[in-house]
């Protein structure tokens, strides 16, 4: 199958840009069923927001979880990143350093 350079119209800015014939061996090996949409520089400002991390993305907002918790091996009022489940303890920073230091160790 031999391919030829196409001329394809920009579905974002209306710009015209070039399927070249290698691109379309690349989507024929790939077997893309359609072609390009969008120009290169619209295609990376596309990429770019859909890849953006949520905190940054526009109307939304997450929050971190603190939880207020009394660490079960020294008794000292601290805060974790999480909702504790029942039945499982919750160190301090100070505790969780030691207990993991002592783990690797």
């Amino acid at each position: 199958m031999e391919f030829q350079d196409k001329v394809l119209t920009c579905i974002d800015c209306g710009a015209e840009f070039t399927f070249t014939a290698g691109e379309q061996l690349f989507f024929h090996d790939k077997q893309f069923r359609n072609e390009p949409k969008r120009c290169k520089s619209c295609k990376s400002r596309r990429v770019a927001v859909l890849t953006a991390a949520p905190s940054s993305r526009e109307g939304h907002h997450y929050s971190r979880i603190e939880t207020r918790a009394t660490c079960c091996q020294c008794g000292k009022e601290t805060t974790v990143p999480f909702r504790p489940t029942q039945g499982r303890p919750i160190f301090c920073r100070e505790c969780f350093s030691q207990k993991k230091s002592a783990a690797t160790a």
